[in-house]
């Protein structure tokens, strides 16, 4: 681990009332202007600049004016689930009345619009089909739905590849030829963009008015769209940032929908305080586990259910499958570091990319495991677990500066037929290739990603803010920061660093180390805490100086709100 700190920008441009240490947090983190951290809902991004939506927009209301049957084909992951439930819970908003979704199931079907999808569409009546976090590398499935006279209106954000699908309409802000500004809406901004647009046609066409129906408040959909961004892991750019805030502004005020207060509360989490990493923490990975274990459904039922009561059974089962989940991930990640381990003995130095594999893992899972090794040997990592027909299906989790898709991208071109189909982003993706075929991608991807991934990558460097004076140290400043968010993924929540003297320390949660510490020569003491330490190292009852890496965080207890330290990296002194 290496350790740097950012450097002291020129803060003129900056509001001058506002304190000089947010100032610098925020221009580290590419603000320039008072205007790059406006969250109101009116300084989102426009939808004209997205390609493809005039085309969209008029199949739907094309749609409408027929009364044909729309069907909604999602993901299995928290974007997919949140984009679903968006146009599911919207559409009906604008006068559609015949609706429907299908999410395939992950062992069944696999990932996105396939031809075998299409054909439960079909079967279920579609005459339109939305796809929503999905379809463009649906290139067979769009064909078998145009063969079969159902036109397909893809919305979607991820990468496309060199062609694209003959849909009906396509909405992504990462093809080429659009230029909208932002290119990491997740799915669920993309299908909250197209309600937006719709909106915008169906009043200029007096179409509300002409149906006998409330313009629609699409804003009461934010709290979908503020949890599907953060469980994507896309980066915070304004506008998404934007989007979060107005999301999380809606469940503190307790006007969300059901499915989202139920799952607050399963999740032990306060809703009238909620942040973004809540959401990213506590909630999404409960939502993520139903598709990772079982089908999607269950929590798109659960995020749609209009009574609390419902909600909170579905929110309960989705519960005890993120502990299954849970379970089953700390046991495959033992196997993983044995074969880990095994790999550094048998060489001097681990390949810059690792590929792990283990029959029985879980298809589900393998993604986890990747991105937990992942962190603890800080290289690009691809899990693989046996699939079907003679397959493997792999998930890569990868680190800054090296692009996983890029990366098989590369073995794909060099290597025809290698792989059977891949997809993703640059910082997770997944594949498959014919189990027959696994040693052959290893040594591929050992050899591709030897040139591929720069040594400098493979170093994990936490990026600090520096030390944090002791007037700083204090509750109020920790809610200062809470609120100046959101903070998450490309636009991180302040770092520091220091040295403290250490007061106390206990174990809590077989794994945690609970800390009291204070910065030298003060006298009032901070309590700290750091997640998963070594039990070899720690507690050790003869040092009393550590360094901590740390963020400022707000603990609730009991009603009592206090100042502590999230630690990040802890070293003794």
């Amino acid at each position: 681990m290496l350790l740097r700190r950012r450097e002291q920008l020129d803060s003129q441009a900056l509001p001058a009332e506002w304190p000089e240490l947010l100032k610098q947090i925020y221009l580290r983190r590419g603000v320039r202007s008072a205007a790059d951290v406006e969250r109101r809902a009116q300084a989102l991004l426009p939808f004209k600049g997205l390609n493809g939506m005039n085309e969209a927009v008029k199949l739907l209301i094309d749609h409408l004016a027929n009364g044909r049957k729309i069907l909604v084909v999602g993901d299995f992951d928290a974007d997919g689930a949140t984009s679903t439930a968006l146009l599911m819970a919207g559409l009906p908003l604008f006068g559609f009345q015949s609706l429907d979704f299908i999410v395939p199931n992950r062992f069944e079907y696999g990932y996105g619009l396939s031809p075998e999808i299409v054909e439960l569409a079909a079967a279920k009546g579609a005459q339109l089909i939305i796809t929503v976090d999905n379809g463009i590398s649906s290139i067979a499935g769009v064909d078998k739905a145009q063969a079969l006279g159902i036109p397909v209106l893809i919305t979607d954000h991820h990468l496309p590849g060199e062609h694209l699908p003959k849909a009906a309409a396509i909405v992504n802000p990462n093809l080429s030829a659009c230029a909208f500004p932002s290119k990491n809406l997740a799915g669920v901004g993309v299908a909250f963009y197209l309600l937006m647009a719709l909106r915008s046609k169906m009043r200029e066409l007096d179409l509300f008015t002409q149906q006998a129906i409330a313009e629609p408040n699409i804003a009461n959909l934010l709290d979908l769209v503020a949890l599907g961004t953060v469980a994507d892991v896309v980066p915070l750019d304004s506008n998404n940032r934007i989007l979060v805030h107005q999301g999380l502004q809606r469940i503190r005020a307790g006007v969300c929908r059901p499915g989202i207060q139920a799952l607050i509360e399963v999740s032990g989490r306060n809703k009238s305080n909620m942040v973004a990493s809540d959401l990213g923490f506590a909630i999404g990975p409960r939502l993520n586990a139903v598709g990772r274990l079982d089908d999607m459904s269950l929590g798109i039922h659960c995020l749609l259910s209009d009574d609390i009561h419902h909600a909170r059974q579905l929110a309960s089962e989705m519960d005890s499958l993120n502990s299954e989940r849970k379970d089953i991930e700390q046991s495959m990640q033992q196997e993983a570091q044995v074969i880990v381990n095994q790999l550094c003995l048998d060489s001097e130095s681990l390949p810059k990319a690792l590929c792990l594999y283990q029959a029985d893992w879980h298809q589900g899972v393998v993604g986890l495991v990747a991105s937990r090794i992942k962190e603890q040997y800080y290289r690009p990592v691809f899990a693989f677990a046996d699939g079907d027909k003679g397959e493997v299906k792999g998930s890569g989790r990868s680190v800054a500066g090296v692009h996983l898709r890029d990366l098989l991208e590369r073995i794909d071109t060099q290597n025809p037929g290698l792989i059977s189909k891949f997809g993703g982003h640059a910082m997770a993706a997944g594949l498959s290739l014919p189990q027959t075929r696994l040693a052959e991608f290893k040594a591929c991807l050992e050899q591709t990603s030897s040139d591929f991934v720069d040594e400098d990558c493979l170093t994990h460097t936490l990026w600090s803010d520096g030390e944090l004076p002791a007037e700083y140290q204090v509750l109020s400043f920790a809610e200062m920061l809470r609120e100046a968010g959101p903070w998450g993924q490309g636009f991180p929540e302040p770092l520091f660093d220091g040295h403290f003297e250490l007061c106390s320390q206990r174990v809590v949660g077989e794994k945690h180390l609970k800390m009291s510490v204070k910065l030298p020569g003060m006298s009032q003491e901070i309590d700290a805490i750091a997640f998963n330490v070594d039990r070899s190292v720690w507690p050790n009852a003869a040092l009393k100086q550590v360094q901590l890496v740390y963020k400022l965080d707000v603990n609730e207890f009991r009603g009592r709100r206090s100042l502590q330290l999230l630690v990040e990296h802890l070293q003794a002194l």
